[in-house]
């Protein structure tokens, strides 16, 4: 039996482990902190509509593919655990009422138009039709434009983590949280184990899946790569079930409702380094702007509030592969906000290649030492 461990228990790396579970592959996976409870659970569980058809971008493949799977992975993982991941295809507006926003607007129709992904376009009147929650809307610069994508989804972050965690341990999976890897140890230009503590731990395969920490990792291999921590703030508030049906997103904010009544308010992109805590400033600013969509139905207090670090990349391109110098090291990381989006195809590519196949998707493109070039003795 083929042995990996796993560094770092986001989606990403329990995606990945789950996957070499049901392949018969023995995992370990290691995490600094709690299992599950990083920056993939603080998201909003956005899944935007993607699609394989008329698509050659390979990020906008590496989308498509795990679009198509999230609804599939979401049925077994309750067939297994008994948890529903709460994916549902809810469907999402979007919404433009500046010149900018509707500029950026029509630049995403043209996409999505080109990849035949089903949109309707409509105004205040039609989208105040479907979500009267949205009638104390402030207008801006123009005249409020709104397009509805019938397939965009969303999953709840902490139960699809939940599900995946156990999901793991029902099938082997040995998880060990609050166990921070502290260096590696090599045999030439194999690596050999990983310190965790006082003890070594060894594989025949190691995959570094630690989110935005995943840079300072990759240090240890004295590989150059553009992951940065990005940080994000969001709130939470309890409203009446089914006040509002459909995701709204305007630029890089959006309101998330749960069938349940709760609802996600996000969020902002900030460069703070690893500070991972929220502030009074940004709050503010978020609860002015979803003021601004829903007017005072928003008066009450927030019943949370929280902070997390996405995995940010100069590039836009995140990073998965083996590595060329270190063919037993894999990495997947970089992802930034389409963590949990891309996590079902990042799993199934990796995995296909752990097993000697082709990948379902094209990974040079994402190859982690991309940017590494090798010295030239003159």
């Amino acid at each position: 039996m083929k042995n990996c461990i796993v560094i770092g228990g986001g989606a990403i790396g329990l995606s990945i482990a789950y996957r070499l579970a049901q392949e018969d592959f023995s995992v370990s996976l290691f995490d600094e902190h709690e299992v599950g409870t990083g920056t993939s659970w603080a998201g909003a569980g956005i899944l935007p509509a993607a699609t394989l058809k008329n698509v050659d971008d390979p990020y906008e493949k590496l989308r498509g593919y795990s679009h198509q799977l999230h609804p599939l992975w979401a049925q077994q993982l309750k067939e297994l655990t008994g948890i529903d991941t709460g994916f549902r295809r809810c469907g999402g507006w979007y919404i433009a009422r500046t010149k900018a926003e509707r500029a950026t607007l029509i630049a995403q129709r043209d996409l999505w138009e080109e990849q035949g992904i089903e949109v309707q376009r409509g105004d205040r009147q039609t989208l105040l039709q479907h979500e009267p929650a949205l009638a104390a809307m402030e207008s801006r610069d123009i005249e409020t434009e709104a397009w509805f994508v019938k397939d965009e989804c969303q999953v709840r972050n902490p139960r699809h983590l939940q599900a995946l965690k156990e999901a793991c341990l029902r099938l082997g999976v040995e998880i060990r949280s609050h166990h921070k890897v502290e260096r590696l140890e090599w045999d030439n230009e194999q690596l050999s184990g990983v310190v965790v503590g006082d003890q070594t731990v060894s594989a025949e395969h190691y995959c570094f899946t630690a989110g935005a920490w995943t840079h300072q990792m990759l240090q240890w291999f004295g590989l150059p790569n553009g992951i940065l921590p990005v940080r994000g703030q969001m709130l939470l508030y309890q409203m009446e079930p089914g006040w509002l049906k459909s995701i709204i997103n305007e630029g890089h904010r959006y309101l998330v409702p749960r069938e349940d009544g709760h609802l996600l308010i996000g969020s902002c992109e900030e460069e703070v380094g690893y500070v991972c805590e929220t502030t009074p400033e940004q709050l503010d600013d978020l609860k002015r702007w979803a003021q601004s969509m829903l007017g005072e139905q928003l008066a009450q207090e927030p019943v949370r509030s929280w902070a997390g670090l996405r995995p940010g990349v100069f590039d836009g391109m995140p990073y998965i592969g083996p590595l060329s110098r270190h063919p037993n090291v894999w990495i997947a990381a970089g992802h930034f906000r389409s963590g949990l989006h891309l996590s079902c195809a990042t799993a199934e590519c990796l995995v296909s290649m752990f097993k000697g196949e082709e990948s379902p998707c094209d990974l040079t493109p994402f190859r982690p030492d991309r940017y590494w070039q090798p010295k030239v003795t003159l």
